[in-house]
Order: structure tokens, then sequence, then C-alpha cells
């Protein structure tokens, strides 16, 4: 009896090496509800920069035409976007750091290629459709890439990233026939289900 609940514990902490190796464990639920937040104060910001003071529940048929607002919206897109990273890297350093593990190895190298493929591709083809003036679809491309880009570095680290990359693509095409209200499917995406799935992570892997 001995033997084999030795042999159980040889087992469990072959397996607990072999997923330090080949997934990025350091990834902080922390930061997700952070990234959430951040989203939520950007969609307030471009709410007043783009709609105020319309109602945000307003329908809005109608593209944005005014080059100033776009790049004031695209600006908020992008300090939200850095601060995430920013919090993201550090709070994972952090976490690394607290559990003895190794940040910059080959399953975070994979997980940011992996990730940087469809985020790449989608501020790409963002870019363009605002460049033609499909100002409309936006925010479900921003979403539904981001999607993509979850469900691809999914494999080098925790199942639930696989989950959110789901959601968001599920958010993102409703959005895209609902293009009226891609300011509140956008804070839906990035604000609420960061914070959601933040929480979640937080409470199974960091406590």
């Amino acid at each position: 009896m001995k033997e084999i609940k030795e042999y159980e514990k040889d087992l469990a902490s072959i397996r607990t090496m072999m997923e330090r190796s080949a997934k990025f464990i350091s990834l902080s639920g922390l930061s997700g509800v952070l990234a959430g937040i951040y989203a939520l104060l950007g969609a307030a910001a471009a709410y007043y920069i783009a709609q105020y003071p319309a109602s945000p529940f307003d329908y809005r048929p109608y593209s944005l035409r005014d080059d100033s607002v776009v790049v004031k919206l695209l600006g908020v897109a992008a300090v939200v976007f850095v601060a995430s990273i920013t919090t993201g890297v550090l709070q994972s350093m952090r976490k690394a750091k607290k559990h003895d593990l190794k940040f910059w190895n080959n399953a975070s190298q994979q997980m940011v290629f992996n990730l940087a493929i469809p985020l790449l591709t989608g501020g790409a083809f963002i870019l363009i459709m605002l460049a033609n003036g499909h100002f409309g679809l936006a925010a479900p491309a921003s979403l539904i890439f981001y999607g993509l880009a979850l469900i691809l570095a999914s494999p080098n680290t925790y199942d639930e990233v696989r989950n959110l990359g789901y959601c968001e693509i599920i958010i993102g095409l409703v959005c895209a026939y609902f293009a009226g209200y891609g300011l509140l499917f956008w804070a839906l995406g990035f604000g609420v289900m960061h914070i959601v799935y933040g929480l979640i992570m937080y409470n199974k892997y960091d406590r």
C-alpha cells in the first residue's frame, strides 16, 4: 500500500514538472481583473468622446465621420491595451517569483507568439477598415480577433483562457449584427468578461 502511494506521489510530481515546462502557469488572475477595469474606464472615456450626452443604450446606426474623434478613440484603445499588457507582465512576473517559476520560458514564448499572430493581423485589419470608413465593424472585429488569439494561446496556459476566447468571439459576432451597440459590447467583452474570468482564475490558481 505504501509503495502505491509513493508511486502516485511520483506521478503527481512528474505531471507537475511537465505542466511547468509545457504551460505558462504564471498568468495572473488579478491582471485579468485589472485589465477589465481598464477596459471599462476606456469605454467610459470613449462614450464621452463619441456619444455623450446621448444615452449609451441608444442604438447608433450611423458611423463616425469625424477623423479627430476616431483618432481620440484609437488613443483610448491604445492606452487600455498598453496598460493591460504592462499590468499582465508585471503581475505574472510577480507570481512567477512567488512560486519560484521561470517567467520567460518556452511556454511563455510560444504563448506570446500565438497571441501575436491574430492580434497583429486583427489590428492591421481594423486600421484598414477605419481607413475605408467601415467604423461600425471595428468593435466586433477587435473582439473576434482577440478571442481567436486567446484560443490559439490557450494550449500554453490555463483552460479558462480558451473559454474566455470562445466568449469573446460570440460577443463579437453578436456585436457585428448589432453594430450600433458596439461600445456596449466592447465594454462587455473586454471589461466585464475579463473581470469575471480574472476572478475565477484568481480564486482557482492565485490564492
